[in-house]
């Protein structure tokens, strides 16, 4: 038998080192416009952000501002008022985010029960975090309005009080309305995230502990909550993420009051730098809070990845 035609199929074959390195540059033709985007959006952004840091940028227009270093960083660590905001940037996330996983998990089990029309009831769920965030802060400002607000007309109905309530008339006051508001919006994603990892537990497990004469609680404890653990992590660190640079809501319902009682890490990063015109210090605020969510996102990842060998295991 002939070697030739072996031999002339091996020329015409391109060989594996040359599709793989075809194949890498195809790889790196399509993911360029993405590449482009990001960095055009994000990494940009950031690189621009440390360069401004580290001047005395005082006005919108571009000028020959002084150097100086990392004096707005270490401004930040001095001022009150971050510190203040800081307060309420933590109290904010630890509230919002506690309450958000407690109720996303009670609905999420309540619409995984066999319920009538269960595809409406889920079709509902869903409509406070459709809603624009914006949209939604107007919406709870109204309902809150101190005169003519659904929720003192509510109470009023009730009997339960005759008198109106300034319900963001004091600081402490309104960053828990606000909570309120950011809770009634952002639990429906909590809920489908939960439920969605409700539908990955096997019913058999159920019915053998309930043959082995376990109650309703020691199923929910011993079988949901360890079973939903990765789904747990997930949206804990994804709604902290989120919740500590929260400021649309802040902006729209309250502006930061009253007596700077709503003010957030991002909001004063605004004020600073938009309305004071302090750019380069509200640069190093944006930055500091950059490395923050840096944090957070590194903590989302290796919980993950322990919730994925935990559940591997």
């Amino acid at each position: 038998m002939s070697l030739l035609p072996v031999a002339l199929r091996r020329q015409a074959s391109p060989g594996p080192a040359r599709r793989s390195s075809a194949e890498g540059w195809l790889a790196l033709l399509l993911l360029l416009p993405a590449g482009l985007v990001v960095f055009g959006v994000v990494l940009y952004p950031v690189a621009r952000t440390l360069v401004v840091s580290l001047y005395d940028v005082t006005s919108s227009m571009p000028g020959d501002y002084p150097f100086v270093g990392l004096d707005n960083y270490v401004r930040v660590f001095k001022d009150s008022g971050f510190y203040a905001a800081l307060g309420h940037t933590l109290y904010f996330t630890l509230l919002s985010t506690l309450l958000e996983l407690v109720l996303g998990i009670a609905v999420a089990l309540l619409l995984n029960a066999p319920l009538r029309a269960r595809w409406l009831w889920r079709s509902i769920i869903v409509l406070p975090w459709a809603l624009p965030t914006i949209v939604n802060g107007a919406m709870w400002r109204w309902i809150y309005n101190g005169q003519y607000g659904a929720l003192n007309g509510l109470l009023a109905t009730l009997g339960i009080s005759e008198s109106p309530t300034q319900w963001l008339g004091s600081p402490f006051l309104a960053l828990n309305m606000v909570i309120a508001a950011d809770v009634w919006k952002n639990t429906s994603i909590v809920v489908f995230f939960i439920l969605a990892g409700l539908q990955t537990i096997p019913n058999e497990l159920y019915e053998a502990a309930r043959i082995d004469g376990a109650g309703r609680w020691q199923m929910f404890r011993q079988i949901t909550l360890r079973l939903l653990a990765p789904a747990i992590a997930v949206v804990l660190v994804l709604r902290t993420i989120e919740a500590f640079k929260v400021f649309d809501i802040v902006y729209v319902m309250t502006g930061g009051g009253p007596a700077s009682g709503t003010q957030t890490v991002a909001f004063y990063t605004y004020l600073q730098a938009f309305s004071n015109q302090l750019f380069g210090y509200g640069a190093a605020l944006a930055y500091l809070i950059v490395l923050a969510v840096f944090a957070l996102a590194m903590g989302y990842l290796k919980l993950l990845r322990q919730g994925q060998m935990a559940g591997v295991e």
